[in-house]
C-alpha cells in the first residue's frame, strides 16, 4: 500500500509539473506601455490566468479522482470478481471430488457384488456336485441291491 501511495504521489507530481505552465510576464507576450491598454491587457492576462488555473484545478481533480477513487474501486471490483471465480472453481472441485468418491463407491459395490456372486455360484456348484454324488451313491446302492436280489 505504501509503495502504491508513493507511485501515485510521484505520478501526481509529474502531472502537476507538466500541466502547470511556467508563467513569466514577458514570456511570449508583448508588454503594453499605454495605461488604458495596459488595464485591458492586464485584464486579459488575468482572465487567461484564471482559465488556466481552472483547467489545472479540473485536471488535478480528475487525476485525484482516478488515483484515489476510481482505481481503488476498479481494484475492489476486480478482487470481487476473482473471489467469485475462485468460489466457483472451489465448488467445481468439490463436485468433481464428490463425483470421484461416488465412482469409487460404485466400483467397490460392483467388486463386492461380483465377489458375492462368485461365492453364490461356488456354493451352488458344490451343492450340485454333492447332490450328484448322493444320486450316484443312491444309484449305486440301488444297483447293488438289485444284484443282491438277483443273486438270491
Amino acid at each position: 500500500m505504501n509503495g502504491s501511495f508513493i507511485s501515485k504521489s510521484g505520478l501526481l507530481f509529474i502531472i502537476l509539473t507538466t500541466v502547470l505552465p511556467i508563467s513569466y510576464p514577458a514570456h511570449g507576450q508583448i508588454i503594453e506601455t499605454n495605461p488604458q491598454r495596459q488595464n485591458s491587457f492586464s485584464e486579459r492576462i488575468r482572465q487567461q490566468q484564471e482559465e488556466r488555473d481552472q483547467q489545472i484545478q479540473e485536471q488535478v481533480k480528475k487525476t485525484w479522482l482516478q488515483l484515489y477513487i476510481q482505481e481503488p474501486q476498479q481494484q475492489q471490483q476486480q478482487l470481487r470478481l476473482q473471489q467469485r471465480e475462485f468460489s466457483q472453481q472451489r465448488q467445481q472441485m468439490r463436485q468433481q471430488q464428490q463425483f470421484r468418491q461416488q465412482q469409487q463407491q460404485m466400483r467397490q459395490q460392483q467388486q463386492e457384488f461380483s465377489r458375492q456372486q462368485e461365492l453364490r455360484l461356488q456354493q451352488q456348484f458344490r451343492r450340485q456336485q454333492q447332490q450328484m454324488r448322493q444320486q450316484q451313491q443312491e444309484f449305486s446302492r440301488q444297483q447293488e441291491l438289485r444284484r443282491q436280489k438277483e443273486n438270491l
